[in-house]
């Protein structure tokens, strides 16, 4: 994987320009009743608005390029995840938690909360964020609403067993945890193998939750090479060097250990499927195969102004070739590789990147 990962940035809009179309929000009858997300800023559309943490997006230039502006997504325009609500035919976006109505929630909610993990202390040095367990609690919250709503719970357990649970955490706990020795001890608790170990326990325990809860069908996204990661690069890299080959290294056993989480689960509960998307897969599978080396400055890979933090200088103008560019700002992709993943994600062609189906099969069973 290390000499792959220093291909994957220009894969991305090599991928985007032979592979990927533009989609839009178009009326008609979804292929799953509701969508509920959980994750980080890569999926979140404004539910740390309001919070009080720096780890907010609901300023220009972040949302240049989305119908609504800045909404508080971390990217020029669609998340992954709003690329995947409009193949699935949505007629609107979901909604974030800290934005929803009744009517709202009966066709899902996104919980995700930027500088979140998986770990209840990963990314609170950002200040305040709804950390995964946080993010089921108030999922339970919203299942009590759909049960109220339709007045069976029989009822609602089979509006819930037909939905889509999308699952896209874990760069955090890498990112603003176990890469950050300054602010936290995990380093040096755990070593990259027990660490991966660790998450995998806790993330295992929210998917029971969930499925107690009456999901069935999971969408598990792996974690993309951290360290090609433009701040990563800027903070932990060498001179000269494109990614971070200790950082890349240490999340392996993170996506080799939710892949085989995925076997045990789907053994374990028949009732249920779980899947896993290698987002590293999904942008490798677009390379053209005379890609043969990369040799560009960090300046190619983001597009707007960064602050210290990594994070859009508000109100600066971005750059004008957003379209390949793979980096918004220092760390979350344009909208230019949000289609990307989200595209090979649901129907993978490759038969490399999604494990054992892609979601355009799983929202089928």
């Amino acid at each position: 994987m290390a000499s792959e990962t220093k291909l994957w940035l220009v894969a991305v809009f090599l991928l985007s320009a032979t592979n990927i179309q533009q989609h839009y929000i178009v009326a008609g009858n979804p292929q799953v009743p509701c969508l509920f997300i959980f994750g980080d800023s890569l999926s979140d559309c404004g539910n740390n608005n309001n919070l009080k943490t720096d780890a907010k997006a609901n300023h220009p230039p972040y949302g240049i390029d989305f119908p609504n502006g800045p909404t508080g997504r971390f990217t020029n325009g669609r998340t992954s995840v709003d690329v995947l609500t409009e193949l699935l035919g949505f007629d609107a976006y979901i909604p974030p938690f800290a934005n929803t109505t009744v009517s709202d929630i009966m066709k899902g909610v996104n919980y995700a909360s930027a500088s979140s993990g998986i770990l209840y202390e990963t990314g609170m040095n950002w200040g305040e964020h709804f950390s995964l367990k946080m993010q089921m609690e108030k999922h339970i919250g919203i299942v009590s609403k759909i049960i109220m709503k339709l007045r069976n719970s029989d009822e609602a357990k089979e509006h819930l067993s037909k939905c889509l649970y999308y699952v896209n955490t874990g760069s955090n706990d890498y990112i603003n945890n176990y890469f950050l020795p300054d602010h936290y001890n995990s380093s040096q608790t755990f070593s990259t193998d027990e660490f991966a170990e660790a998450l995998i326990k806790e993330y295992s325990k929210n998917l029971m939750d969930l499925r107690s809860l009456g999901a069935r069908k999971f969408a598990l996204i792996g974690l993309l090479p951290v360290g090609c990661i433009p701040g990563e690069i800027s903070t932990h890299g060498k001179p000269g060097s494109l990614c971070v080959k200790e950082e890349n290294d240490a999340v392996v056993p993170f996506n080799d250990k939710l892949k085989s989480l995925v076997d045990r689960f789907n053994e374990q509960f028949p009732d249920c499927k779980f899947i896993f998307i290698n987002t590293v897969e999904a942008i490798l599978a677009g390379m053209t195969k005379n890609v043969q080396d990369v040799n560009a400055g960090l300046d190619v890979f983001s597009c707007c102004k960064v602050g210290s933090n990594g994070l859009c200088i508000p109100n600066e103008n971005p750059c004008y070739n957003r379209n390949v560019r793979p980096f918004f700002d220092s760390y979350h992709p344009s909208e230019v590789t949000n289609e990307a993943i989200a595209a090979i994600a649901y129907n993978d062609v490759s038969t490399k990147a999604a494990y054992p189906m892609d979601i355009s099969h799983l929202v089928k069973l």
